[in-house]
């Protein structure tokens, strides 16, 4: 990189912070004047329903952006510039018009934004611009930790293995972004207007406030110290759903309002100190690495195709008795209390609790016998931490087949699943209030229920609550079958 540019602009996507950010640090050391950029991209924004959860809370953290930057510059017309618009365009003009020699970003290795970004340096090498990109979402990200014969890992373990010896501390140090904060330049005065409102880019606002998730910076570092009071008991809290036990940041962490530097540190810390649950809560950060560097590695993955080819052979139910078991899933009629809990906290907030996220991909793929894909689609539109990587990972995991998934005959019983992870019934009461008057015995198959627990509990299996769309039993038989044709084929 050139030692020094006279002015430069960097490229906010999903990294929504000042704090400990690789693109902005490089800048601010390399160039003398910098500017700071995001673009609300219609290429994206035009997909999306009108109300969007994450279109809010990206707004909302760029307010918090843009007082960051004016308090760290200490000049009132210092900030955030905000376009809107195709962000191809948007940013090789407006680097033009600051005429700046460098445009500074961090790396998106989504298939839609690599293409994004190759148009992106080919419109500012025109104007004779380069595009500098930097590490920042993930601790080891594409070709970082690599098997002992140079290969990509494809199973979880020993990846997490390497990966834990190559980490140092230089490794998990935070950008110290502060140091080179004089080279914040102000705006000029036709780029020194406020983040617009949701109005102003054709969306609404959403539940997102009433759901107290907390955006921006100060959100993230909020939920963060939160969690670092409960990270010890982590291991035996996160997987019930009643519980107060996740961090809550994945959020945060798709949108980098915090930065995974910080977390990793916190973690890894906690975790020479010896406590389990800082070891499980790493553990997981070291998932999301890998699946990033599977999709990075494995590009097929991103392209609706199963990591293990076979699985692309399965015969998965279809036509209009396939598409009535999959309304009935999204719209949390199952007849499987867990399941329609899970989607109705999914439907009405965004969120999905880690367990219950694969109980219910198991459950659409494995018992309903649904194609993954569909149920990856679905969490895409209603994620407010929708990530492909981890995403798509999640879902080859489930359906068995993704790298280092479970086996195609390990099957959920939601029914079990329920008692194990709800054994009060709280969360089912909570999302499913028409059966809260059952006793909890009778909660997680209210089918099975006495007669005259139903008739205390006011509850007609079939008319206030529905019954079960297909029988666990018999799924579970049905699955294993389709499963065993192809691996019979593979073989």
């Amino acid at each position: 990189m050139q030692t020094t540019f006279s002015s430069g602009l960097v490229w906010l996507r999903r990294d929504l912070r000042v704090t400990d950010h690789a693109a902005l640090y490089h800048a601010l050391k390399h160039c003398q004047k910098v500017h700071v950029v995001f673009v609300f991209d219609t290429a994206i924004l035009d997909k999306l329903p009108r109300a969007d959860r994450r279109v809010e809370f990206i707004r909302d953290s760029l307010v918090q952006v843009d007082e960051r930057l004016r308090a760290l510059a200490g000049h009132p017309q210092a900030g955030l510039i905000v376009r809107h618009g195709v962000a191809q365009d948007k940013i090789a003009k407006l680097a033009h018009h600051l005429q700046v020699q460098a445009v500074f970003a961090n790396h998106d290795d989504e298939p839609q934004a690599l293409a994004r970004d190759i148009q992106v340096r080919g419109h500012l090498a025109d104007h004779g611009i380069v595009l500098h990109t930097f590490k920042d979402h993930v601790i080891f990200e594409r070709n970082e930790v690599l098997t002992q014969v140079g290969k990509p890992f494809a199973v979880f373990t020993p990846y997490k293995n390497a990966w834990l010896k190559k980490i140092t501390p230089f490794d998990l140090k935070a950008y110290p972004v502060e140091k080179y904060a004089q080279h914040l330049a102000p705006r000029p005065d036709d780029l020194a207007q406020p983040v617009p409102a949701l109005q102003d880019i054709d969306f609404e606002n959403t539940n997102l406030h009433a759901l107290k998730i907390p955006p921006g910076e100060s959100g993230g570092q909020t939920l963060l110290q939160d969690f670092l009071t409960r990270i010890d008991h982590y291991e035996d809290t996160r997987n019930f759903p009643a519980v107060k036990g996740p961090s809550y940041l994945s959020v945060h962490l798709r949108f980098g309002t915090v930065s995974i530097r910080q977390l990793a540190r916190e973690a890894h810390a906690r975790l020479l100190a010896g406590s389990p649950g800082a070891a499980v809560w790493l553990s997981e950060l070291i998932w999301r690495d890998f699946y990033v560097q599977v999709l990075h590695n494995f590009s097929h993955v991103g392209r609706g195709q199963s990591f293990k080819p076979e699985y692309d052979s399965i015969k998965w139910e279809h036509g209009t008795h396939a598409h009535k078991l999959f309304d009935a899933w999204c719209q949390a009629r199952t007849g499987y209390p867990l399941v329609d809990a899970a989607m109705r906290q999914l439907n009405q907030t965004g969120y999905m609790h880690n367990r219950l996220r694969m109980v219910v991909a198991s459950f659409l793929v494995k018992d309903l016998g649904i194609d993954w894909r569909w149920g990856e689609r679905y969490f895409a539109e209603h994620l407010n931490d929708f990530d492909l990587s981890a995403n798509n990972g999640g879902w080859q995991w489930a359906s068995s087949s993704g790298c280092d998934a479970q086996p195609y005959f390990r099957i959920f019983n939601p029914i079990s699943q329920s008692e194990k992870f709800d054994p009060e019934g709280k969360f089912i009461r909570r999302y499913v209030p028409e059966l809260a008057a059952l006793p909890t015995a009778a909660l997680h198959a209210p089918w099975l229920a006495k007669p005259m627990e139903l008739q205390t509990a006011e509850v007609v299996i079939g008319k206030t609550y529905p019954a079960p769309i297909v029988e666990h039993a018999d799924a579970r038989e049905k699955t294993l079958a389709r499963y065993v044709v192809v691996k019979k084929k593979a073989a």
